[in-house]
């Protein structure tokens, strides 16, 4: 039984969904101002994790993740850089989509973008309108927070009587400055605009995802998601205007990811303490590294961005490949021992309770790196049956479905060279010429290989 953590409620939940099988799901994305940095990408793995884990539980997911392409960065960004918006968005689009692809986090089913959506937003806000939540001034138009009785439930910040009436135009503003905010910006020079029913302009930050997510979703869907620093205000203004609009709740449940952490501060382009993917890429570790240090907390805590955490992260990575390099070369028994066996289904039987528990993620590893100990000694000890081997990839491919680390492409990767001095070495021990077997051998762990001689022949390790 799946239970998450919802934020509305503040408790952890049986996950029930309103249509079983089928699954919505929205999750918030990019906003195509900039490179994003690798604390956007942690909320962006956390949200590929649940999807994943959701399909593994075999429910049908279709997933939304929006693409702000305007919004008050975007459009300055474009008039900084002296180009039309859809051409400076479209540069880190691309990039956006080749990051994620990098760190093999699977494709939504559908990715909006705002600027294909002017319609949905301005019918939107013309319910609002009509039914007394917005009022007009100056030409844009504003969600009167006032008249939402239930504002603030899912971030506990409350509307204060003083600020009743007091306006904010502006996408961002600080995290308990709770006024009327924008739902249609009117005209400005200089700004795309659009000719819609509610007039022109172009529309606030907070519609956006409000009218994409019912547009596809509709009105009220299971799962809405994003990262902890989304809480408020924009998910707060989401719930309000959706619900307004329809007298329904937008969705169900509500799940928020914790900061990456760096120096002990919220990673983030204005405190200018970001790394992007592509620079730690630069710096030698893999994008495999780099997403299992992402994914090898619990999603709720926050995480502390190190190189000392990548280099541990190679580490556990190692040991895994290790794992499966041995449990391909193994000689099986005939025996029919099924220790290996059982503590295969043990292992799947402890992921699957871990991950239920609101995806701890953290004790199911740690219930896959028990059952590696456990089963390199059977190896080694003579207890794999060929049955075993094939229970153990099946366990390996089902787990690494969710965490999407595990290298299991059959064939040898071995470079050319290494496998000719394997060679050379085999052959020499065969004439009996242990002294240059023993110089190959010493030039391969140079090159960071080891030739462990057994009794069935030898095994390639990497170190």
């Amino acid at each position: 039984m799946l239970r998450l953590f919802n934020t509305l409620t503040r408790r952890k939940e049986e996950f029930v969904p309103l249509n079983p099988p089928n699954v919505g799901f929205y999750s918030c994305g990019p906003t195509v101002y900039n490179f994003i940095h690798i604390g956007n990408l942690r909320t962006f793995m956390f949200e590929d994790i649940l999807r994943r884990y959701l399909k593994f539980k075999g429910y049908k997911v279709k997933q939304l993740m929006n693409i702000t392409d305007i919004d008050d960065k975007t459009i300055k960004g474009s008039i900084e850089a002296g180009v039309p918006l859809n051409e400076y968005t479209k540069q880190y689009i691309e990039a956006f989509f080749e990051d994620i692809k990098m760190l093999s986090i699977e494709p939504v089913e559908i990715y909006p973008r705002a600027t294909e959506h002017i319609e949905d937003m301005a019918k939107l806000v013309k319910i609002l309108l009509d039914k007394g939540y917005a009022y007009e001034s100056e030409g844009s138009i504003y969600f009167d927070v006032a008249k939402f009785e239930n504002y603030g439930a899912l971030s506990g910040i409350k509307p204060e009587s003083s600020q009743l009436q007091a306006r904010i135009d502006h996408d961002e503003y600080e995290k308990q400055d709770v006024r009327d905010f924008a739902l249609w910006k009117g005209p400005r020079e200089g700004e795309p605009s659009w000719d819609t029913e509610v007039g022109p302009g172009r529309p606030g930050w907070h519609i956006e995802c409000s009218a994409m997510s019912m547009k596809y979703l509709g009105e009220t869907f299971d799962i809405h998601t994003g990262g902890v620093d989304n809480m408020f205000p924009h998910h707060e203004n989401e719930i309000a205007q959706s619900t307004a609009a329809t007298g329904k709740p937008l969705a169900r449940y509500w799940l928020h990811s914790g900061y990456l952490l760096m120096d002990k501060a919220k990673m983030a382009k204005s405190l200018g303490n970001t790394f992007t993917l592509r620079e730690i890429v630069k710096s030698g570790y893999s994008p495999r590294q780099i997403r299992y240090f992402m994914i090898s907390a619990h999603y709720r805590k926050q995480l502390s961005f190190s190189l000392d955490a990548l280099d541990q992260a190679a580490a556990s990575l190692a040991r895994l490949d290790e794992f499966v390099r041995n449990l391909r070369s193994a000689t099986c028994s005939d025996s029919g021992d099924t220790r290996v066996e059982d503590a295969a289904a043990n292992c799947e039987r402890e992921f699957e309770e871990a991950m239920d528990d609101d995806l701890n993620i953290s004790k199911g590893l740690g219930a896959l790196f028990t059952f590696v100990r456990a089963a390199n000694e059977g190896i080694n000890e003579g207890h794999l049956s060929e049955s075993g081997r094939k229970r153990v990839e099946g366990l390996l491919k089902r787990i690494n479905s969710v965490i999407g680390v595990i290298e299991l492409a059959e064939g040898d990767d071995t470079p050319d060279d290494i496998r000719e001095l394997v060679e050379k070495r085999m052959q020499a021990r065969e004439r009996g010429d242990w002294a240059a077997a023993d110089q190959i051998r010493d030039e391969l762990k140079a090159k960071g290989i080891v030739i462990e001689d057994t009794k069935d022949g030898f095994r390639i390790k990497h170190i």
